[in-house]
């Protein structure tokens, strides 16, 4: 797989990291957008979210959109050396895959990072940079894949 281009990816992160949380709930809506049977898997005390907006605004949701921000903020700085995430990202994957996450639905997951970054950079969203994301996303799912290996 071709290495993504570093400087793409740092300089369009940049833009995002500045606020986390309010463009990783940009992201989390739009893949309750496409595929809302995913809020099922969020549960909180057995509490079932009544709706995405009910999910988006709990204290628990938005600990894990932090999460998942700072996974990808991991990546981001480990860009030229994903090898070194591997076994870390491997046990994510079988954490998601624990709780019942089906591997497919990471491509989801995908488009719904890509429209993140494009509502954030506006016309800095170019080909180059969504090429790059695609990539790193690509490999960062590879190696959490390996979490659902031997199923």
């Amino acid at each position: 797989m071709e290495r993504p281009e570093p400087e793409l990816i740092r300089q369009s992160w940049r833009a995002v990291s500045r606020s986390p949380l309010e463009h990783g709930t940009v992201l989390f809506a739009r893949l309750f957008d496409l595929e809302p049977d995913l809020l099922l898997l969020f549960q909180y005390n057995c509490r079932q979210f009544s709706s995405p907006e009910d999910c988006l605004s709990s204290p628990e949701f938005l600990d894990h959109i932090r999460k998942v921000m700072l996974v990808i903020d991991t990546a981001v700085t480990n860009v030229e050396d994903l090898s070194s995430l591997e076994e870390y990202l491997a046990g994510l994957g079988k954490k998601h895959r624990a709780v019942g996450v089906k591997l497919s639905s990471f491509s989801t997951v995908g488009e719904s990072l890509l429209y993140m970054l494009e509502k954030c950079l506006g016309s800095a969203f170019t080909p180059a940079v969504r090429a790059a994301w695609s990539q790193l996303y690509g490999a960062v799912v590879q190696a959490m894949s390996r979490g659902w290996d031997g199923e």
